[in-house]
């Protein structure tokens, strides 16, 4: 793409406008184009809340067990007033469609921390998910040893919640794993919704 653009560039010079709209004829620049191109980014601008709903849905044909039964579920962005992506009768459940790096992605690893801590925070009998798209990032950061206070410099309330809980010494966020990781099943998604499930 950067070379035909570099390319696109430099054959422009030294158009005026008279040559314009033939440059533009010639690769298909018109304006069914621009109305296809500004399509495809509206929908693309909302592949995430795509990606969620269709991941949710396509798992659980998989995930359900026998007698279990959809409560509420939460298909777009945010929890839409639900406080779990997926409650059934048996079970609680937060999903992270993250396609994991590997490096600093602090974003990413705030985002599920505060999913984590609110899975396993939340009392009930019914067992409780966190489903990601492998396993391997998300353990390496909940085992790690990045401070509790850098995950959760934009959410203080939580921060204190844990402090007052549990104390000072739950510092980094292998502290609170290590405490809390038979609560909260970390699994990985995959299987249940690719082509292969």
């Amino acid at each position: 793409m950067t070379e035909s653009l570099s390319d696109i560039e430099r054959q422009i010079i030294g158009s005026g406008v008279e040559d314009m709209d033939g440059f533009c004829a010639m690769r298909g620049l018109d304006g069914t184009f621009m109305d296809a191109a500004i399509a495809v980014k509206r929908v693309a601008g909302q592949i995430n809340v795509i990606i969620h709903a269709a991941g949710i849905l396509r798992s659980l044909s998989s995930l359900l067990e026998p007698g279990e039964k959809v409560e509420s579920v939460s298909l777009g962005a945010g929890n839409t007033g639900r406080q779990f992506d997926l409650e059934t009768n048996m079970r609680v459940a937060e999903y992270k469609f993250i396609d994991w790096q590997g490096g600093p992605e602090s974003i990413r690893q705030n985002g599920i921390f505060k999913d984590y801590f609110e899975l396993a925070e939340y009392e009930t009998p019914k067992k409780k998910y966190l489903y990601v798209v492998g396993t391997e990032y998300p353990l390496k950061f909940f085992n790690g040893g990045r401070a509790l206070t850098s995950v959760l410099s934009r959410n203080p309330k939580i921060l204190s919640h844990i402090h007052e809980k549990y104390g000072n010494s739950i510092a980094k966020v292998r502290d609170y794993y290590e405490m809390k990781k038979n609560d909260v099943t970390i699994c990985d998604v995959t299987p249940y919704i690719s082509r292969s499930a």
